[in-house]
């Protein structure tokens, strides 16, 4: 993937995935961004509104309730009442999990290496 080598190395971005959608796609770039934040700002709402989303395959968003609770100022050590609020939370999926914990070359079905070529 453009830019991305592996989790010790580097951080994959939001423009690394418009970049990896441009390379496999072939779109020009700017539809490419329009995909990837139009996927983003589709699982915003749906987390908003309260609703779970479901990939197959991927994983789940949806969102926990935290109570609220008395925490403390680390500056000053003064109380503090945080309240209650929702927060997002991934649940990966079996297929997910077994992904990255394959093999490198296996890890990804989508990303294959490159057959060495004749000549």
């Amino acid at each position: 993937m453009a830019g991305y080598t592996t989790m010790n190395d580097s951080t994959m971005t939001k423009a690394d995935l418009v970049e990896e959608v441009v390379r496999i796609t072939e779109l020009p770039r700017k539809e490419s961004e329009i995909i990837v934040e139009t996927i983003f700002e589709s699982i915003i709402t749906a987390l908003q509104g309260g609703d779970k989303i479901e990939i197959r395959g991927f994983g789940s968003f949806r969102t926990r309730q935290r109570r609220g609770r008395t925490g403390r100022n680390p500056k000053t050590g003064a109380k503090v009442e945080v309240p209650p609020k929702r927060i997002p939370f991934f649940k990966p999926s079996k297929e997910l999990k077994d992904f990255v914990n394959a093999a490198p070359a296996a890890a990804s079905p989508a990303v294959r290496p490159e057959a060495p070529t004749q000549g």
